[in-house]
Parts: C-alpha cells; structure tokens; sequence
C-alpha cells in the first residue's frame, strides 16, 4: 500500500515539481506538463508513462496497475494505491517525470 500522501511527498521531491488543481483533479507537473493526476478520491493515481514502461509495468503488476483510457487511447497506467508497491509506482513516477521533463533538466539527475 502507498498512501497518497507518500505519492505526494515523492513527486514533490522530484526537480521543479508543481501541484497544482487539473479540474477536479490533483496533478503533479514539471515546468507546466502534467506527469500524474489524483482524482477526488484519492484510492488511485495516473502516471503518464512513456508506452514501453506502461507495458511492463502492465505485466509485471496487473494486481494493481492497469491502462490509463483518456478519449479511447492508452495514455499511462492506473494504479490502485491499496494494493500498490511502494518502489514500483516511485520508479513510474520518476519515469513519467523524466519523459515530461525539459531535456536538459532530466539530464541533471
């Protein structure tokens, strides 16, 4: 399990991370491009994973990720924070943050 306020926390650690409100939505974006979203509820986050981590990560933990649907298309994974590994959706995130982050910014870490 991995409580939202953990997820919070990791994001935030994350080089020029911002949260701000996405609707009725949480995100968490790096220099203005969102890489998650919490919805109200707070049980699940999407991370906005380049396609080949979306896919392993979609094999190697169904128990807890699955695809991330917006308009009919795959855009990341849906991880249900209840029964979520910790590293595993700290390694996501960091990879949704390092496909949405400037170049030269991923490049310092």
């Amino acid at each position: 399990m991995m409580p939202i306020a953990a997820v919070r926390l990791f994001a935030l650690s994350l080089s020029e991370v911002a949260e701000q409100p996405h609707f009725h939505y949480t995100s968490f974006r790096v220099c203005g491009k969102i890489f998650v979203t919490v919805p109200p509820e707070g049980t699940h986050i999407h991370v906005f994973v380049p396609d080949q981590a979306r896919e392993v990560a979609l094999t190697l933990h169904p128990e807890f990720v699955e695809k991330l649907l917006w308009g009919g298309k795959v855009v990341g994974v849906r991880i249900r924070l209840s029964d979520a590994n910790t590293e595993v959706v700290q390694q996501l995130i960091r990879q949704a943050w390092l496909a949405k982050a400037p170049k030269k910014l991923a490049a310092q870490t």
